[in-house]
């Protein structure tokens, strides 16, 4: 890698012979055998549903819907299907990639990756589809648990923070998905005063239907994660890989603590310029230590510690502590598998 100086590197499926040999083999025999379930959410999706901004931008107001997607889909990917190994990376730009990398998950079919996906998608529609949830009762306890976490952040996400009542064009946007009751709230929205007095107005209105889903509906419809689901369901996908650069922003594409998303700033993560002056600065520092000292520290020595003196030591953590948990994983299966065979 330090001879050919990528500019981009991304990861794809490991094939049945090397990629370099694929056209001296015989036709057929390369194949795609196994790679890691991925997700790609990307903000650009979302166009129709944020007022702050719009295609590649973010702001820490839209940067919510990141959060409320990855908290959606990893308790998904654990509990409905038992994944263990999830890596939660974002971008370098506007989205998050998500690397699902247990056996079971690598090996899965591009059918099986589609239904997968599938499971997950909720809003489905193209850009001229106006309302993209439909509910059926009763609510499938997956999509309730979703509808659980969005109403940790709906009301200051939407309501306060992306203001989607606060003008006749955005509220027209909401009263859409309810056609029926469209008439009705129209005139009580123009008399309310503002946002937070029509989201009463539209709750009171909705819940007064036991029978229906609406409310739960533009819930969904606003927050729930927005998948693409030809990245999850093709073996041949490639995925740009964890800790490169973005080529448009400079940031360095790291691994998030999932525990700790509420707290994740993506304006803050490292970019290739700022790590070159932390590690300036640490040259600095050190020469003027060892003149101190009167010796040289070994070079290897100092290599091993660079990534140490910058911000990317977070991240670092987060992805050494995610490959030691698969690596005891896969050291208990063998285990396991060694005391069946009776391999003492």
């Amino acid at each position: 890698m330090q001879k050919m100086v990528p500019y981009k590197i991304d990861i794809g499926a490991v094939y049945s012979c090397k990629p370099s040999q694929h056209n001296s083999v015989k036709s057929g025999t390369f194949q795609a055998k196994a790679k890691e379930l991925v997700f790609d959410i990307d903000m650009t999706d979302y166009d129709d549903v944020r007022t702050c901004c719009s295609s590649a931008d973010i702001c820490h107001r839209c940067w919510t819907l990141m959060t409320i997607a990855i908290k959606i889909l990893d308790r998904a990917l654990g509990e409905d299907f038992g994944f263990q190994h999830r890596l939660w990376v974002y971008s370098g730009r506007r989205g998050v990639h998500c690397w699902v990398c247990d056996e079971t998950a690598r090996n899965l079919s591009p059918a099986a990756r589609s239904a997968v996906a599938e499971y997950l998608s909720v809003v489905k529609g193209g850009t001229d589809t106006i309302k993209k949830v439909h509910l059926s009762h009763p609510i499938h306890p997956s999509i309730q648990q979703a509808i659980n976490v969005i109403d940790n952040y709906f009301e200051d996400y939407a309501v306060n923070k992306q203001d989607i009542f606060s003008s006749k064009e955005n509220w027209q946007k909401v009263l859409a998905l309810t056609p029926e009751f469209r008439e009705g709230l129209q005139i009580d929205f123009v008399k309310a005063r503002n946002s937070a007095e029509r989201w009463k107005l539209l709750q009171n209105e909705l819940t007064k239907h036991v029978n229906t889903y609406h409310l739960e509906e533009i819930k969904l419809q606003y927050c729930y994660p927005r998948l693409d689901v030809n990245v999850s369901k093709g073996l041949n996908h490639l995925l740009k890989s964890p800790f490169s650069v973005h080529p448009k922003t400079g940031r360095i594409s790291v691994p998030m603590d999932v525990q700790n998303l509420d707290k994740f700033d993506p304006f803050s993560v490292p970019t290739i310029s700022s790590l070159c002056k932390e590690l300036d600065k640490k040259t600095e520092d050190e020469q003027q230590n060892t003149s101190a000292e009167n010796g040289e520290e070994p070079e290897v020595k100092r290599r091993t510690r660079d990534y140490k003196k910058t911000n990317l030591l977070g991240p670092i953590k987060i992805f050494e502590q995610f490959i030691d948990k698969m690596e005891q994983s896969r050291t208990g299966q063998l285990l396991k598998q060694s005391d069946m065979e009776g391999a003492f």
